[in-house]
């Protein structure tokens, strides 16, 4: 029986690792409801009395396995963790049938994606396909890269041409799915790329979502490309954000250099045990697959029946919506509800016309839907 415990209350307020705001103001965990306007009689609103749809984490897990591979790992937490992650990369290299030599885990994909900055940044420019995660921004940023900004179609999903193609290297930042659109770019839509360009870098954090049939990875094209990398979450999948963790995918010269610049240890014992189960999980992994589809369509349709209110199909755990004020629609469903959907102002594509929901359970899904009609009435 699939079954969806309460809203996860760590990642209040942050979508993806980004901060949302109301009326201008930003939150964080130590925010005050008070300030806006979220007092109660009985004292000021905690973050449990919020439902958060701001973070795409599955509402599923964690999964029972993982939570038991952390009990069962606890003592370890005295001595160091193995420097090669050997039975993690192992697990990971059973998962997609690669050599582990191909495998760095990292403490979330945010850490692999610091090293694949600095890469993209050696480099003349670096295209980046936007809207773009904010993140990916920081980690070129840090490394003084040359961005050249490559819009994505919100009608189309499709992104055409490289843009201005010349003599200078150049490397190519992008996520599938598609965050936030949700959208899906075919293997052979992406696999040209790699012949013309010096580094691309793929970011498949939402990709497992997807049933291994409908998957559109290029992990198994990493052997024939050693300029192409892909990184992986298993945060959001397995609901194990605050463990951060995940892995890159590369050549193994490439992940040999990764390794030297960083700390011995990034991934911490209990975080290696829970990858380790996770990944082996194959009861969760087919529970995911069969109990997404059908959550996901049902709160498109719901929202779309919301006059004013206009979902964007996709293929992830959450929905790109667009609407009038979607600041306003935020701010009200906090006041009323208790309900938290993410801004998109860290989008500067997007701004106020846009915000994102995560797909939780249906019960969840019913009450935003109510919420939202409520709101905009």
């Amino acid at each position: 029986m699939n079954q969806s415990p309460s809203p996860p209350r760590s990642s209040l307020g942050r979508g993806d690792g980004e901060l949302v705001g109301v009326e201008g103001k930003r939150f964080d965990q130590t925010s005050t409801w008070g300030e806006f306007g979220l007092g109660s009689r009985t004292g000021w609103l905690s973050p449990e009395d919020i439902v958060d749809f701001s973070a795409s984490i599955s509402p599923l897990g964690p999964p029972p396995s993982v939570l038991a591979a952390i009990q069962t790992h606890f003592s370890e937490i005295a001595a160091y963790p193995d420097i090669n992650y050997g039975k993690l990369r192992q697990a990971l290299a059973g998962l997609h049938q690669i050599p582990a030599e191909w495998i760095l885990p990292g403490n979330g994909a945010a850490e692999l994606l610091t090293w694949a900055g600095w890469d993209l940044a050696d480099l003349g420019q670096v295209l980046l396909v936007t809207p773009a995660f904010s993140d990916y921004r920081r980690s070129l940023k840090a490394f003084n890269a040359n961005v050249v900004e490559w819009p994505l179609s919100l009608v189309s999903g499709s992104l055409g041409p490289i843009p201005a193609p010349g003599a200078i290297s150049r490397g190519l930042l992008l996520n599938n799915p598609h965050n936030p659109t949700g959208q899906l770019f075919r293997r052979e839509d992406i696999l040209p790329y790699l012949e013309q360009l010096a580094l691309v870098v793929v970011d498949e954090a939402f990709m497992d979502f997807l049933p291994p049939s409908e998957q559109q990875s290029l992990i198994d094209s990493v052997a024939t490309y050693p300029n192409l990398v892909i990184l992986r979450s298993l945060t959001k999948f397995y609901s194990l954000p605050g463990l951060r963790l995940g892995y890159a995918i590369a050549h193994p010269d490439r992940l040999r250099t990764w390794q030297s610049r960083r700390d011995p240890w990034p991934v911490n014992v209990l975080a290696a045990a829970a990858g380790v189960a996770a990944v082996g999980d194959v009861a969760f992994q087919q529970q995911t697959w069969s109990w997404l589809p059908q959550a996901r369509a049902e709160l498109f349709h719901g929202l779309q029946a919301i006059p004013g209110i206009k979902p964007l199909p996709g293929v992830a755990n959450f929905l790109l919506v667009e609407t009038a004020d979607a600041l306003q629609l935020q701010e009200r469903l906090l006041r009323r509800h208790r309900i938290l959907i993410r801004d998109c102002f860290s989008f500067p594509e997007l701004g106020e016309r846009y915000f994102r929901v995560a797909v939780r359970s249906g019960e969840e899904n019913q009450l935003l839907v109510r919420a939202i009609a409520d709101v905009v009435s």
